[in-house]
């Protein structure tokens, strides 16, 4: 989240929230090995934010033209520069990997590549092309001087975590000769204050140019982390200004020489939400919030955002607001009294059927933890071999136990789903209670219709996409191998055979090799299981015997009261996050080494750099002691601290945000190891932030007025020329045109008014932005 102004009470008036949904597709025509030959390589990819790894792909093996097929969504908790996309070479020896090539986006052109696929060449790197942060100059001359001020230098760029810059000042004269002058090193500090001025002899027409370039001082040896130049033929280039650091320039002019080095093919959503305060949107959350008592539902705002792109914040504000059950309750009434079919009832892209599947992300995601994540550990930690199509096997003589071990597998997972009917989200049977309900209104004669609107979504949309794809819902972070993906594509199909078979739609199986998994009793247990499931809007829930896993990666922490002194031993940890405590462990499968309840978090809150010389660091606030972890990357520090902000329930008032060295709080000087924190804790985080999610509707409802506008018009058409084909569009319904053109006319007013204001504040921050500012 970025303040783009603030009030004098310092409550921002505009926000940005930034979030980017990229899609590694494929890599094409990678270089071999050896010159010359075909040598395959095992190829992974990571995506970046500037040079800071965020996520890794998985590494596909033996191959030229990897094909990922991967995807990640994040919100960006920082400014950035650069998205930028790594393509590895994995050491089969565990040295270190080399990379092969880069795609680096500005962040200023990722509108333009936004919601398009793209193949992008991939360019080489090298120690000197890897470079970020900025560095402010003063430059002014006199009649027989020039003055170059380096005050300070922020984000450089860090070498095995750490950076100890200096700066190189380098003047070109007209007649050829150049002057240079170095920086003292500033250790231990990637946004180094220099506030060093050198002077170089001359006129103004002595000079042509000035190079600033910036070095990490490693013994002896400078490493570089990019430079600025700046010509000094007039007077204009002579000011005080902040610069971004550049990559070498004879390197920039080769990489514009054609290398052909493989092309990388990349999908890639960015949003930036310019939000206003919670206030403006009141009138469009009102709407909105109507929209269930809106009669026909085909004139509620939902409904008509619903066409447009806009399901996702719509979901999560009537999540938010406790409207979701009403809204899904008319939108199914709406849909079952226009099916003819039953076998296709909330199937496709309908709207009900996408609002469900946005439903059941947001409130079951901790549901399908801890439901599915022993049983898919316990695939992975066997790798038994489950092929039981004969085509696929090469030794057929093994069929016979693949099919034990596949059904062994089945019944886990099955079990599995059918127990844990206590622990489902009362949400999401409240919702399965009204589909059902719904259903049995619209065809009370047919039973078997009131399963299947149920099982379609909780066993075809839920528990078998996981099961399928457990890395898209975090149940794993490991790489899966050919024959582990194969086995989980088997089970997935045998708990949607058997879902068909609960509804008496189909036959229990498409593939005759799939007969012999087939079992009457599994098509028993998840009968009773969605009877009970979808029998009460609030079905008794029990507290959970066995916390449930929220969490959980490798990360640093420094000891615990071990050591008051110095900022050395950082450990790598373990750390999980349940329903119960946060602990950490020296390695997955080890015994904690500590515990941490929930009750006795207090507080989790940032830590500054300055305290360790490391980034993404945070402090878990306990009563007698504070734990200090450092996170991967700035996404990861922004999940954590976000998760466990919102089960901790902040229990104190102040914290210091830097830590206790040295027999000191580096924050306020106090000495008092004891003393009460000196900076106020801000306010606790909720899973919904209901006024960004105003803000990215109201947005979508601008961007996409054409379409509604369109409605409009077939609205006014309808009212002229009733029952005429020309005033018809597909796929759209409109009942009711007096209510829909009123709910479309006050929509547009409400959201052009929004839009005029946050124009308004962007064009009244901007001009006070000056040029060369940080």
């Amino acid at each position: 989240m970025h303040d783009e102004d603030s009030n004098d009470s310092s409550e921002p008036t505009l926000r940005t929230e930034e979030r980017i949904k990229i899609k590694i597709g494929e890599a094409k025509n990678l270089p071999s090995r050896t010159q010359g030959s075909s040598t395959p390589r095992d190829v992974y990819s990571v995506v970046s934010l500037d040079q800071e790894p965020i996520f890794k792909t998985c590494t596909i093996e033996r191959t030229l033209n990897p094909f990922f097929g991967e995807e990640f969504q994040f919100d960006i908790p920082r400014r950035f520069r650069h998205l930028a996309i790594y393509t590895y070479d994995k050491d089969r020896t565990n040295k270190q990997d080399k990379v092969l090539g880069k795609v680096t986006i500005k962040r200023d052109e990722l509108y333009r590549l936004s919601n398009k696929e793209h193949w992008f060449p991939l360019f080489p790197v090298t120690q000197d092309s890897e470079v970020q942060g900025k560095i402010h100059i003063d430059v002014h001359s006199s009649e027989s001087s020039l003055f170059v001020h380096v005050t300070e230098a922020s984000s450089l760029t860090q070498i095995n975590g750490q950076c100890d810059a200096t700066a190189l000042v380098t003047v070109y004269y007209t007649n050829g000769r150049s002057d240079v002058q170095k920086s003292k090193v500033k250790k231990k500090t990637n946004s180094p204050m220099f506030k060093e001025t050198f002077i170089f002899d001359g006129t103004l027409g002595d000079w042509i140019e000035l190079v600033v370039s910036l070095h990490h001082d490693i013994s002896g040896l400078n490493v570089f982390l990019g430079e600025v130049r700046i010509p000094l033929n007039n007077r204009d280039t002579l000011s005080s200004l902040w610069y971004y650091l550049q990559p070498r320039k004879r390197l920039t002019a080769l990489n514009h020489i054609n290398q052909d080095i493989g092309t990388l093919r990349i999908r890639i959503q960015y949003t930036a939400d310019h939000i206003l305060q919670a206030h403006y949107y009141d009138e469009l959350c009102s709407h909105i919030l109507n929209s269930p008592s809106v009669q026909p539902v085909t004139s509620s705002v939902v409904y008509l955002l619903g066409k447009v792109e806009a399901i996702q914040p719509l979901v999560r504000l009537l999540v938010f607001h406790n409207r979701i059950v009403p809204m899904m309750r008319s939108l199914a009434e709406l849909e079952m009294s226009k099916v003819t079919n039953t076998n296709t009832i909330f199937r496709g892209n309908s709207l009900v059927s996408k609002m469900m599947d946005e439903t059941m992300k947001l409130t079951g995601l901790h549901y399908l933890h801890e439901t599915l994540r022993a049983p898919l550990e316990k695939i992975f930690a066997e790798r038994k071999n489950c092929e039981i199509d004969p085509s696929r096997m090469k030794d057929k003589s093994h069929l016979a136990g693949h099919r034990v071990n596949l059904k062994y597998y089945i019944e886990d997972i099955v079990k599995c789903i059918t127990s844990s009917v206590s622990h489902t989200p009362p949400l999401m049977c409240s919702l399965f209670h009204e589909l059902r309900g719904a259903a049995a209104r619209r065809f009370p004669d047919n039973q078997d219709v009131q399963y299947s609107v149920v099982s379609g979504f909780v066993f075809l949309r839920f528990f078998a996409p996981a099961i399928l794809g457990p890395r898209l819902f975090g149940l794993t972070s490991q790489q899966i191998d050919e024959q582990t993906s194969r086995t989980l594509t088997l089970i997935s199909k045998a708990i949607q055979s058997v879902c068909n078979v609960v509804s008496s739609k189909t036959p229990p199986q498409k593939e005759e090799y799939m007969h012999c998994v087939y079992e009457v009793q599994h098509v028993i247990a998840l009968k009773q299981f969605l009877e009970l499931i979808s029998a009460s809007p609030h079905p008794l829930q029990q507290s959970l015997d066995t916390p449930v896993i929220v969490k959980e990666s490798f990360m640093k922490k420094r000891a615990q009261g071990r050591k008051p002194f110095g900022r050395r031993n950082f450990k790598r940890r373990y750390f999980r996050l349940t329903s119960s405590g946060l602990l950490y462990a020296k390695d997955k499968s080890k015994d904690p080494l500590c515990v941490i309840p929930i009750a006795d978090i207090l507080s989790v809150q940032r830590v500054t750099y300055e305290s360790f010389y490391r980034s993404n660091m945070f402090q878990v606030i306990q009563p007698h002691r504070i734990l200090y972890v450092q996170a991967n990357n700035c996404v990861e520090e922004n999940e954590w601290i976000h998760i466990l902000t919102q089960m901790c329930l902040n229990q104190i008032d102040k914290y210091h945000p830097s830590a206790y060295i040295d027999s000191v709080w580096l924050c306020c000087n106090s000495t008092d190891k004891n003393l009460q924190g000196c900076t106020q804790v801000g306010g606790t985080t909720n899973d919904i932030d209901p006024t960004w999610e105003l803000a990215r509707i109201q947005s979508l409802a601008v961007t996409y007025m054409d379409r509604l506008n369109n409605v409009m018009q077939a609205c006014e058409c309808q009212a002229v020329y009733s029952g005429e084909d020309r005033c018809f569009l597909p796929d759209w319904i409109i009942e009711d045109v007096p209510s829909c053109f009123k709910t479309l006319a006050t929509l547009k007013d409400i959201v052009y008014s929004v839009e005029r204001t946050k124009r308004a504040m962007l064009r009244a921050i901007t001009g006070r932005i000056k040029y060369g500012s940080k």
